[in-house]
């Protein structure tokens, strides 16, 4: 299990999603672009929907567990691109609900990944800041 930091929050995710979602937030990034990134909460800690604003402004940190990198999924990369590129931002979702829809431009409503809590850390920028 990997984890994404920023701006003091650490969320954690499948390196295999963590490698595909840092794709398509380092090409959001690039373009100077902000965007919300939601995802359904896990069932252990409420199995609510929790929601990020993602600005380039602020530090990103990807840890992985695994020493292997995940092969990419380019379907799986257009969805979400798609999803961060419209009003509601980068919804999160699974690999299996981009090839279970006719095509990556298609909404897969319900198909979210859940993922644990978000934990808060303290100092993340360091003294001085």
């Amino acid at each position: 299990m990997g984890s994404l930091q920023y701006d003091g929050v650490v969320i954690e995710f499948d390196d295999r999603l963590l490698a595909h979602l840092q794709i398509v937030i380092a090409t959001k990034i690039r373009r100077n672009e902000s965007f919300f990134m939601s995802w359904r909460d896990a069932i252990e800690v409420g199995d609510g929907h929790s929601s990020i604003w993602i600005h380039p402004a602020h530090y990103l940190y990807f840890k992985y567990s695994g020493s292997r990198s995940p092969k990419i999924n380019p379907e799986w990369i257009e969805a979400m691109t798609v999803a961060a590129n419209s009003s509601r931002g980068l919804v999160i979702m699974t690999e299996d609900s981009v090839t279970a829809h006719s095509g990556a431009n298609s909404s897969p409503e319900g198909d979210e990944v859940a993922v644990g809590a978000p934990r808060q850390r303290v100092n993340v920028r360091g003294p001085g800041y």
